[in-house]
């Protein structure tokens, strides 16, 4: 186990490194970058305070250096004009956009995107896993087709067309706002009880949006694994020999219709964050997702550099847990090819 995970997180570090290249360089494609276009857009308008501030930021920031030096200081293996100062070194660098550190433009937006995941991940398992049992062992009833149709429902429904349905009619009829993830009274204040009270009630609405079309794929995908190892002989003799309908289903079938999903975790919380950037625009959330946009369209790099690499690291480390979880589920699984 010990130089499994030695390996695993050496390879993730590796992974990590060229995944940092592939974006920094990737962002830099597009010609200029944010300062070098404001500060002909200054110049056009003949403010030279401003042109002086953007030109010092280029240099502070080596933005005038070849891009493989502006990549070697960003990751921090190179020093920089104020020495070294990077990603190692916990330096997330200067959104130009917003005029302030990354980490303080990301702050609670990080930990507020992964609350409403976490929060999509536990609903989507807490309603789709019974759904499918249901439907998986009751094939062909009234259940299991109405169970179809919403899981179809689900399907063909985009997500920001529910969110603008939700936002009028919770409006309409209860009078209630349910934009951004706390009332507009605590933006800005420190976190006590009430605005913990005011995310938990708005982080309902958000839940079912954004969780609506991953509860129905799931339910359709789990249906179908609990349908194929119905049929299994191992099954069908586990109750010839007397093992109780529920005991022998959740024993084994359900076990081994886990491991997909189980599989997937390590794509689930990057697909959520990527795929819930219109919703969190719809609903005024105050994500990461929307930071991303804004900030690929400014050009900021080190804003959207940042960003991007906190989705990998989602990704990476989603992986891992997804290998130790098969490997603690399905015992046919050994780690390090042990036999």
């Amino acid at each position: 186990m010990i130089r499994f995970l030695l390996r695993r997180i050496v390879t993730m570090a590796v992974t990590m490194l060229i995944i940092s290249a592939l974006v920094f360089f990737i962002i830099k494609l597009p010609p200029g970058d944010f300062l070098t276009n404001q500060i002909a857009e200054l110049r056009a308008q003949g403010e030279s305070a401003s042109i002086a501030k953007a030109e010092f930021l280029i240099r502070q920031y080596g933005l005038d250096k070849p891009a493989w030096q502006q990549y070697l200081v960003w990751l921090g293996v190179m020093p920089g004009p104020n020495g070294f100062s990077g990603l190692l070194q916990g330096d997330w660098g200067w959104s130009f956009e917003y005029d302030k550190p990354v980490v303080d433009v990301v702050g609670d937006a990080l930990w507020l995107t992964l609350l409403v995941n976490f929060a999509v991940v536990i609903f989507i398992h807490l309603i789709a896993i019974p759904i499918a049992i249901y439907s998986a062992t009751r094939q062909y009833s009234v259940g299991d087709y109405i169970a179809t149709f919403i899981g179809y429902i689900g399907l063909a429904t985009p997500s920001f067309l529910l969110a603008l349905i939700l936002l009028y009619y919770m409006n309409r009829w209860f009078g209630i706002s349910i934009g951004g993830l706390y009332d507009s009274q605590y933006a800005g204040e420190p976190w006590s009880w009430p605005k913990i009270q005011s995310l938990l009630s708005h982080l309902v609405v958000p839940t079912v949006v954004i969780g609506l079309g991953g509860t129905a794929a799931m339910i359709r995908r789990m249906r179908a694994n609990l349908l194929d190892e119905l049929g299994k002989q191992y099954y069908v003799t586990a109750k010839a020999k007397g093992l109780g309908p529920t005991k022998a289903l959740l024993k084994y079938p359900f076990r081994m219709s886990l491991n997909p999903f189980i599989a997937d975790i390590g794509n689930l919380l990057p697909q959520l964050v990527s795929g819930s950037v219109l919703v969190s625009l719809v609903l005024s959330l105050p994500t990461v997702g929307p930071i991303l946009l804004s900030a690929l369209k400014s050009q900021d790099q080190f804003l959207a550099g940042f960003i991007l690499m906190f989705v990998a690291l989602l990704t990476v480390v989603g992986m891992l847990v997804s290998d130790l979880l098969l490997a603690w589920l399905d015992p046919r699984i050994r780690m390090g090819g042990a036999r």
